[in-house]
């Protein structure tokens, strides 16, 4: 038989490579995915558990485990049914990386789920190589594979923030995510995330203009600052996590805005590749591909634009991301021409997910 952990694992990460985010697919299988986590439908607390624990850590360590399946077979980057990989990916990760998992179990589950994925073809090589895996330490290739992080991330990293700082944020995405609640609004929020909205000056009483609004964190932390606030996002369903205390409008920030009315402040938190995630979203990593910040940086542009135009004279734009590339940041910011203070929180150097914000003020 297969845990309901395992098996779960194995389906939430089958649908992660067809393009499902590991979080959102934890949560719709009937867990919510943070710290002790509790299961809502057949699956108990510690198999639900133990399922979040396998799929984040496989995403996270991907790199370095593609590297072990060659390592461990003799040949390197064998060719491998997708079903089979994911199954070698959960297998290898709790025998190298999770203490108490009784190594039988990882090994005779994991074949399992090949023969019951339809590969029982391949099952006796999963067994033989599962059979010697053991924790020695290896000789990682390159810095990437011991990174566990694309190449070409890395070397633009490497660039952009010099050696030692590109290797804090790529261990920083290794690890769990530490879960934060915010004082002021009672809201599961990183600490990262809760340092953009102070950058507002908010005072009670002012009118907020929140664009890109879900799911709602920095919505809820201008609520509690006072301000009077109209949260804006692209689709309906995403609303309905922002609090009910603002006004909620459906719109898209891209396009003339249908306010005639102007703002004390305006927070622009747009969408992005959200590489200063990665400990929280690791698929992202494997997903993105170089010049992939660009597609994002035009929309960003435009929403940039279409708010400018409704600040009160004196008032204030804060711009920001959960990225750490240039084009979707300090690029977007300057294209324009804005005046603007810069900040950058950068994984492994400050604590929290990664932000960039602007402080823009016209003249």
């Amino acid at each position: 038989m297969i845990s309901p952990a395992r098996n779960l694992a194995f389906r939430v990460l089958k649908k992660v490579h067809a393009g499902g985010y590991a979080s959102d697919l934890l949560h719709h299988e009937g867990l919510t995915a943070v710290s002790n986590v509790k299961a809502v439908s057949n699956v108990d607390s510690r198999d639900a558990g133990l399922a979040e624990s396998i799929v984040m850590g496989v995403l996270r360590y991907q790199g370095q485990l593609d590297f072990l399946i060659g390592h461990f077979a003799g040949r390197k980057q064998p060719k491998l049914d997708l079903e089979v990989r994911i199954a070698l990916h959960m297998a290898i990760y709790q025998l190298r990386y999770l203490d108490r998992i009784p190594p039988h179990a990882a090994v005779m589950e994991s074949v399992e789920l090949v023969k019951t994925g339809a590969k029982q073809s391949a099952a006796g090589f999963v067994n033989a190589v599962l059979r010697k895996v053991n924790r020695d330490p290896v000789k990682w290739p390159d810095r990437a594979t011991e990174l566990s992080l694309p190449p070409w991330m890395l070397a633009r990293w490497d660039k952009q923030f010099g050696l030692e700082a590109a290797e804090k944020i790529a261990r920083a995405a290794l690890q769990e995510p530490e879960m934060n609640i915010n004082a002021d609004t009672g809201r599961q929020q990183d600490v990262g995330s809760q340092t953009i909205v102070p950058l507002l000056a908010i005072e009670p009483g002012m009118t907020l203009l929140d664009l890109c609004a879900a799911p709602g964190n920095k919505t809820a932390q201008a609520i509690a600052a006072g301000a009077h606030v109209i949260a804006c996002d692209r689709y309906l369903k995403r609303l309905q996590e922002v609090p009910p205390d603002s006004e909620r409008v459906v719109l898209d920030a891209t396009k003339p805005l249908p306010f005639s009315k102007k703002f004390d402040r305006i927070l622009i938190d747009a969408p992005c590749s959200g590489t200063g995630t990665l400990g929280r979203n690791p698929e992202i990593k494997w997903r993105l591909k170089p010049g992939d910040a660009n597609i994002f940086a035009a929309r960003q542009r435009e929403i940039l634009d279409q708010a400018r135009r409704f600040m009160k004279p004196g008032g204030r734009i804060v711009y920001s991301t959960c990225s750490l590339e240039n084009e979707e940041n300090q690029n977007v910011v300057q294209s324009l021409r804005l005046r603007a203070e810069t900040h950058l929180r950068l994984p492994g150097r400050d604590p929290g997910d990664g932000f960039f914000a602007a402080v823009i003020t016209l003249v």
